[in-house]
This record gives C-alpha cells, structure tokens and sequence, in this order.
C-alpha cells in the first residue's frame, strides 16, 4: 500500500527554511567545551593510520572511543541543544514529587489490593521516565550523542585489542603505538556570525588543549604464511573421514595464517563427523598447533583430534529405529482445555473418555521404514515420509537431521517440530557400551487447524480519504495430505482524480483470491525421494479484482496452476505452466471513451486496450535468491529474474466458429531483473544500491503494429521506483506528452499513465538509525522506459544507445522509516532533479523547486522497504 500526494504552498517552506537556518545558528553557537569537567578533554577525531585497507574497518571497530557522529546527523551538535533546556535539579523535584504523591495516596487506599496494583504500576511508570531524563537526559538530548570525553585507559586497550587482532590475521610483529594531539579550532560558523571578535577572545587560551585527536598507527610487518599442515589422529576412523574431506579444507600451504580461517576449520571438521556417524563428537576435541620456530615468517600448523580418553576412540553411530509423532502435546492442550489435572499412568482415562491418555499412541503405522505414532492419524504417512531424510540403518547425519527439521517447518503444519536421538543397546536398554545404536524421534507440535487476520487501515489521494480492510482466513490440513487452503478478501474505497470533471472521486475496490497449497508436485510421474529435499509444492490461485468508478466498471479474473521448489533456504523457483487471465470492462462512459481514443490517436497509448475484453493465456518461471531477513539487517544480496511467454495459441482463437473474436488475444514475450545490494557499514548502517530492468514485446504485430496487453507493459515511478515521480506517470524516453485544456491551449501531460517496453531504474540509499525505533535515509532514484521500435506519434520514445543515458530521470530525497520489527511504516520525501522529458531549457527541475505544483516535493507513504 502507498499513496503519493503532494503539499502545497511557498509560504510555509520558506519560513522553514528561516527556522531552520537559525536552529543551524543556534547550534552553531554551542559549545560542546562548556560541558566538560576541569581536566577533561573532548574526542573531536580519531584515524587508523598505516594498516591495509582489508584491515582498516575492522581496526576502526575495535578503537574503545570514537568521537561523535556528524553525518547524517550531528549527534553532537543535537545532545547540546537539547541540554539548553535540561535541568537536572527540576526533575530530582519532580521525582521527589512523584514519590510523595503516591505515598499519599497509598495511604488513602488502604488496604484495597486492586487499587494499590494500579498505583504502583502508575508510580513506577512515572518514576522510570523522569529516571531517563535523570540519567540519559531529555528526549532531544537521548536524540544526540553526549561528549565523548577522552580517556587514555581506553586507548591503551584500544592498542592491545588492535595488536590481538593483528596477530590473529598471521601479523606476529605487528606493532600499534597511540599518540593523541591536542588541538582547538573555532566554530567557523561562529567566527562568521562574531566576526573579528572570535579571533580575540581571550577565552580561547583558556580552551587550548581541551580538544583531543587520537592517532593509532600500525606497523603490521611481513605476514606468516602457511609452510606445512600436518595432522595427528590416533583414531583410524576419525582419520579416515578427515582424509577423505581434505579437499574441502580451508586451510592451504602458502596461505597467510589466520585465525578466523581456523575456527572455521575446526567448525567443518565438527560438521564433517557428525555427517558421518559421530554423534557425540564435539568440537573441543580438535586444536590446530602452531610452530613458528623452524623459518622466518612461516607457520607449520598441526591439526589435532583427541580421543575421548584413555584407551577409547570415537563411536559411530547407526540408526535402530525412526519414530515421528504428529500430535505432540495433544494429550496436554485437552486435559487443560477440560481443566483435568489429574495425572494418569498408561493404562488409565479419566471419566470423560474422549481426551488422549497418557502413554503409547494407540494409532501407529510404518510407512517406508519409518513409525508414525498418534492418537489419531490426522495427516498422510506416505507424505511425510517424504519428508523424513532419516531412515534406519543409516549413519547419524547432522545435515540429514537438519534437513527433516526444515522440510517439516516448511509443510507449515507443525509449530515446533526437532528431532531428537536416544542412545540404546541392542536390547533396547539404555546404552552403557560401545554399540553405537540411536533411536530419532521426531516431535511435531501441530500448529492451529485454522487462521484468521484482518487488517484495516487507509489511504489519502486526492485529497480523499480511502478506507480499507483486508481479511485473510488459512486452514491447514484440509483434505489430511497437509494442504494449506488460503482465502482472502479486500475492500476499499480510495481517491482519484477525475480529468473529466476536475474533481476528486471515489473508486470502489473488491478482490478475492483463493489458493490451494500442496506439499508435492502434482505431475503424471512418480518423483524420487531426494527431490523433497527441496520442499516441492503446487499451488493452484483464483483470484478476482472488481474496480467501479465514474468513468468505467472492470473486472480482472486470473487463474495461474505453479510448481514451487527451494534450491538452498535462500533460493526459490516457480514455474507456471498455466496462467489465464480475463479482463472485462463492463462499462464505459461516452466521456472517458473519447478521451481513451484521443489518446490512441494522437498520442499511440495503448491505454485504450486496458478497457476492451482481453484474453491473456500465457506461462512463466522466475528465480529468486533473497540472502535478507525481513528487516534488511544483513550484509546481503537479492536477485529476481522473471520470463513470461503469453499467446503462442493465438491463431487458435482467431476462428469465429467457436470463439468469440470481440475477445483480443496479444502474444508478447517478457523479462524482468531486478537486483539488489546490502552493504552492512555497521550493525545499524547501511548502504544499499537497486538496478531494476524489464523488456517486454509483441511477437507478432496487431494491425500493422507491436502491441502487447496494457498491464503487460513496463512502468516508472511511484513508492518503488522513482519517488520524485506520481506511479506510473514517469516516460517515456524523452517524449513529453501533452493534452489540451478546456479552453484550447496544450499542456504537457503530468497524470497519464506512461507505458513502455524497455525500463532501466535504479536506487541508491544510505539507511542510518536516528533514535530507537526510529531509521533514516537519503536516497537518490533514477530510471525510465522507452520503446523498442519507433513511434511516430512519440518522437524521443525510442531507446536508442547514444542518447538513453541523457534520458534517465533523476530524483532525490530523505526517508523516515519506523522499524516495529514485525512491520515497517516508511515516509520517503523526493523531489526531481533531472526531467528529461521537459524542454530543453527546463530539464533541471531542481532549479523549478516549488515554482509550480509539479515541481513540490513527494511524499511517498509505505509499508516495508522501498527495495
């Protein structure tokens, strides 16, 4: 959801523009020396000289004092503000207050326990927030960063953890030596205002010294690299394994000795015997000695794999018996729903006999080797056999066992599902010897039959406010194969321009989808079981879209059958063999017809064909490799490619004897990329870029021309894509649209749809934090769409290699984003920088900031991430 409007009025913004040059004054004058203590000193820089760039950032990291942040936001600068309003003996009065107020009316309840609850909880949140003012300051100063006064310890551990590092990356003789300058320079912005009065104050000898600069510089010296790697296992079997996986070592002769490379040894050395039957081996047994001694500059490593003790060797396990369990908790959830707590041996009920009993499940049945116990067997064995990657008389396996735990989550059936191993004998006793047998039982906890979500909420375009409401319902299970059946619905009312008669008016809008979810191919053939290690699904959609306004009534109804797999947790597929879509519009005004054929006429839009009957049967594959979570905290990168093929039948609709020809069939071929690049600068900071690409086109002509179905067609602008511009109105090429008003005269064309068959947009954004929840952003987008083939209607349209990078849009802005993490609300503000569809001499549109309404700022309302 987003909506884009725009603000009005010069007045207002240059008086802002007035505040906020005198708040940049008022900040100016500040002195952050005013706050420090007599002998103390303000961190004012801090640089990380003579190390490699590879090593800079991470030096940088571990410096125990930086000096506060100036960009995007002087933090300093912001804390000092703020401190001009701060009291600290008014607010111990007002908690001295608080406390006296309250005890009063303790007293006066007496001994009534639910008002004395509520007091409490009353005082406690009054005294915790006067606390914070106490401690961290007021909300303006909690906004900045207090002075960062210098501290000599923490340099000196600043250079011994910077020395520690060194060393770890093979530097042995690095050498860090911490020199600090003290230096003080005057505000120019206060010179500025004071004028040749700063430079005589006697106050600035006084402030001499009193800012500090801290240099660190390293000598990192020649590396030790690695000369021999060598190994000592006393167990043949555990030697065995490691020799058959030394290909994938991570440790190589020549390579520069680092630490970091070792640990991450030792963890695939772990990972490797626990693949292979050792179960109970852990990574404490493996150390990597490192000799120094026999060469200048080299290191002889030595891999070393203790046994568990004296005179015993590692055990290998074998699988005796996989059990699952299905119903995990069921007997608990009913004997609490029926509030029964009596505790029952295996062989009793209670008097109701409806509820499970404690004990073996009496429901138990053995599909390819593996036992399904339940009370009642509510979901497909043969199904989730499939599922299990264990079976008997395999090795213990840790990535097989993670993979059952994986392939379960994702049937989205069970909340928890882990597997878990028991040591036995032969027997079936406990095992106290070497006999290597495990049992796995896997514990799904089923999640709730049934799930519904609403959500309401609005926009506000036109100056209308839209209402909405979406409702979602799931059932799992529906049909026992473990199928996910979801229904939803969305109802609005929201705002649109009316061309027609120059005023604002309501669209009606109704969807409905249904989706039908299956954990398997559904295909004529059988399909082996290693191909469930990537969670294969269909899914087969319905969905329809009814839009009534004043111009036009339209339905939209689209069925799509896909096939769905994961390659690796971060990978997806799908391939649509079937997607059929019919468009209809009902009905039409005379006024809106007219203007749609003007547009067609003079213009070549093909908007015209969003309203006639169309039939759209095509098919369509997509990749997408997404290493982010939700939130975008990660250094990450995210890669879409979508192809889509549509019409390859269409001759076979052309034969009126059977079809009806008033239904337009296009065929076309389309592509689309988008990729996308996290940079992690710092837990909180990042620095993100977008390159986004679509090519779409005919495969035959339509009436002498190119023409694909309109929502086929390509677009820029809006929330997602170049902000500075309304959604879909960006384009195309350099071609300037136009209309004629009322009274005769052409305008260029600000709110038509611009389609086009070839889009190049891109993004770049710095994200930061401001204060808690609270992010910020600077952006700039810039992007467009041409056509393939020339249109005489639309001169400059066309991309053509030597002018399309002179005909990318610019726009830049800055962003809010409120991180709830479990959603995101985002503000993004952009104004357009380069038009390259206006004349000539108008391009620069920075330059008409604010002159016109098309030229304000903006303001683009989301939710999630813009990319």
């Amino acid at each position: 959801m987003f909506f884009v409007t725009k603000l009005g009025g010069r007045g207002p913004w240059r008086a802002a523009a007035a505040a906020l040059l005198v708040a940049a004054a008022a900040l100016a004058a500040c002195s952050p020396l005013k706050l420090l203590r007599p002998g103390q000193r303000l961190l004012s820089k801090m640089e990380v000289v003579g190390a490699d760039r590879a090593d800079q950032e991470r030096l940088v990291a571990l410096a125990q004092q930086k000096p506060n942040t100036r960009f995007p936001l002087p933090k300093l600068a912001i804390y000092l503000l703020g401190n001009r309003f701060y009291d600290s003996v008014r607010t111990r009065k007002q908690l001295a207050a608080i406390r006296q107020d309250f005890e009063k009316r303790r007293l006066a309840a007496g001994d009534d326990s639910a008002k004395l609850g509520q007091l409490l909880n009353r005082r406690e949140r009054k005294l915790n927030r006067k606390q914070l003012v106490l401690d961290k300051g007021n909300a303006i100063m909690r906004l900045g960063e207090a002075p960062v006064i210098y501290d000599t310890a923490s340099t000196r551990r600043s250079v011994e953890q910077m020395t520690t590092y060194l060393r770890s990356q093979g530097y042995f003789r690095a050498r860090v030596v911490a020199t600090d300058t003290s230096r003080y320079r005057h505000n120019p912005l206060l010179r500025l205002i004071a004028g040749g009065r700063a430079a005589k104050d006697s106050a600035d000898r006084a402030k001499l010294y009193r800012r500090v600069t801290v240099r660190y510089r390293v000598r990192q010296g020649a590396p030790f690299v690695l000369s021999q790697l060598t190994t000592a296992i006393p167990d043949s079997g555990v030697a065995a394994v490691v020799a058959r996986g030394q290909g994938a070592s991570l440790l190589h002769v020549g390579d520069r000795y680092n630490e970091d490379a070792i640990g991450q040894e030792r963890t695939r050395l772990e990972t490797l015997l626990k693949s292979n039957g050792y179960y109970d081996f852990r990574q404490a047994y493996i150390t990597l000695e490192a000799d120094t001694s026999y060469q200048a500059f080299t290191v002889r490593l030595r891999t070393q794999i203790a046994n568990p003790g004296p005179g015993l060797g590692h055990r290998v396990y074998t699988l005796r018996q996989v059990t699952v369990i299905t119903d995990a908790g069921a007997g608990r959830a009913l004997r609490v729903a029926v509030a029964d707590t009596l505790r029952r041996g295996p062989g009793r009920r209670g008097p109701g006999q409806g509820f499970p009993r404690r004990g073996p499940r009496p429901d138990t049945v053995v599909v390819d080797s593996v036992h399904f116990a339940a009370f009642r067997q509510r979901y497909s064995p043969r199904l989730l056999a499939g599922k299990v990657a264990v079976r008997p008389g395999q090795l213990y396996s840790l990535p097989r066992t993670q993979l059952t735990q994986r392939q379960f989550a994702n049937l989205d059936m069970f909340r928890f599902n882990p597997v878990t191993y028991r040591t036995v004998d032969a027997d079936g006793k406990p095992d106290s010897t070497a006999t290597g047998l495990l049992d796995a039982v896997v514990t799904a906890t089923p999640a709730p039959k049934f799930q519904e979500s609403t959500e309401f909420g609005g926009t506000y375009v036109a100056n209308l406010v839209g209402p909405f409401v979406n409702v979602r319902f799931k059932t799992r299970n529906p049909f026992g194969g473990a199928e996910v059946l979801e229904l939803s619905t969305r109802v609005g009312f929201e705002g649109q321009y009316n061309r027609a008669t120059a005023s604002p008016e309501y669209t009606t809008l109704f969807g409905a989808t249904a989706a039908l979810v299956l954990p398997q191919f559904l295909v004529p053939f059988r399909i082996g079981r290693d191909f469930s290690r990537y969670s294969p699904r269909t899914r087969f959609s319905l969905s329809d879209t009814y839009v009534s306004r004043p111009e036009y009534t339209r339905t939209n109804v689209e069925l799509t059958y896909d096939y769905i797999w994961q390659r690796s947790a971060f990978h997806q597929f799908v391939v649509s063999p079937v997607v059929q879509n019919v468009v209809n519009t009902t009905s039409i005004s005379d006024a809106f017809q007219q203007r749609l054929d003007t547009l067609r006429i003079r213009d070549g839009s093909p908007l015209y064909q969003s309203f006639r009957r169309i039939y759209e049967p095509s098919m369509a594959a997509s990749s997408l490799f997404n290493s982010n979570d939700f939130n975008e905290t990660r250094d990450a990168r995210y890669f879409r490619l979508f192809v889509e093929v549509g019409g390859l039948t269409r001759n076979l609709y052309r034969h009126a004897a059977w079809y009806d020809t008033a239904v337009a069939v296009y065929n076309f071929a389309k592509i689309t990329a988008d990729y996308r690049r996290y940079h992690k600068l710092s837990p909180n900071t990042f620095f993100v870029y977008r390159f986004n690409a679509g090519l779409v086109h005919a495969i035959t002509p339509t009436n002498g021309r190119y023409t694909v179905a309109y929502d086929k067609y390509v677009f820029a602008g809006g929330s997602n894509s170049v902000r500075a511009w309304k959604p879909r109105r960006l384009g195309i090429g350099g071609f300037s649209p136009t209309t004629t008003n009322a009274d005769g005269t052409v305008v260029r064309d600000y709110n038509s749809e611009q389609p086009g068959e070839l889009l190049l947009e891109g993004s770049i954004e710095y994200r930061f934090p401001v204060y808690s929840f609270v992010k910020g952003a600077l952006f700039t987008d810039y992007g467009n769409t041409w056509t393939v083939t020339a249109d005489p209607q639309r001169p400059g349209a066309q991309f053509r290699p030597g002018t399309f990078l002179k005909q990318f849009a610019v726009g830049s802005g800055v962003g809010v984003r409120l991180d709830f993490t479990f959603l995101i609300l985002r503000l993004d503000v952009a104004a357009k920088v380069y038009d390259p569809s206006a004349p000539a001499t108008e391009r620069w549109a920075i330059k008409r900031f604010y002159k016109d309404s098309e030229h304000e700022p903006a303001f683009n309302l989301g939710i999630g991430y813009p990319f």
